[in-house]
């Protein structure tokens, strides 16, 4: 898991990087919750979430966002960390030339980003959002969402309830030839507070029936 350092629009963001051992391999960028609360790269989930996507197969990378660890720049409400995810990208995107696909997983405000990136990004083929707040940050702009994915959300939620993901989700799978995925972890908070091997496994299971597709692209170039 060596530790990488690229170039953001504020300077140095810090990250660490696993680079698959196959040529054409899918890269996963992991995005974690919000700076002002203490999310960082290293939090356990954004943690278990990489080793998802080591595990199998991904040239993956999971970083801190501006003003955080080691990274440079300050705190800037979304705009500015919708940023670095992009510079995130390029710079895999650039040490994996010949990466026919990219995914995007991202916990609490690291999903309310990804959602961004992935409607800018369309070789973005794949998402993962956890503990999406969607009663805190405005998703309209999903329209429509361009890519399958997954949500996964606690029952026990307080911070972002699980009815305000539903209705989102809702909208979403009114879009055909897009399939969204919802999944609940029974008993989890918005952190996952003691579940975090449950929410692992709901993960690891729809990216094993998603990943023959990714397979198949990867074979196929």
């Amino acid at each position: 898991m060596p530790e990488v350092i690229f170039t953001g629009e504020k300077g140095r963001l810090e990250g660490r990087y696993q680079p698959a051992k196959q040529r054409h391999a899918p890269i996963a960028i992991i995005l974690h919750p919000h700076p002002q609360f203490g999310g960082t790269m290293n939090n356990p989930v954004v943690y278990n979430l990489y080793y998802q996507f080591v595990n199998r197969g991904f040239s993956t990378l999971r970083f801190n966002f501006r003003g955080v660890g080691r990274s440079q720049g300050t705190f800037d409400h979304g705009q500015g960390e919708l940023a670095d995810a992009a510079a995130a990208l390029d710079w895999a995107q650039s040490i994996n030339p010949d990466a026919r696909a990219c995914w995007i997983a991202g916990f609490s405000f690291g999903a309310w980003i990804g959602m961004q990136l992935l409607m800018r990004r369309p070789e973005v083929e794949g998402f993962i959002s956890i503990a999406a707040p969607a009663n805190l940050y405005d998703f309209s702009f999903l329209a429509p969402c361009p890519s399958s994915g997954l949500f996964v959300h606690g029952d026990k939620d307080a911070v972002a309830p699980f009815s305000s993901v539903t209705s989102l989700v809702e909208k979403l799978k009114t879009q055909k030839g897009i399939v969204i995925d919802q999944q609940t972890v029974p008993g989890a908070n918005h952190f996952f507070d003691g579940k975090t091997e449950e929410l692992m496994e709901v993960v690891g299971a729809y990216l094993d029936k998603r990943l023959p597709e990714t397979a198949k692209k990867t074979s196929a170039a």
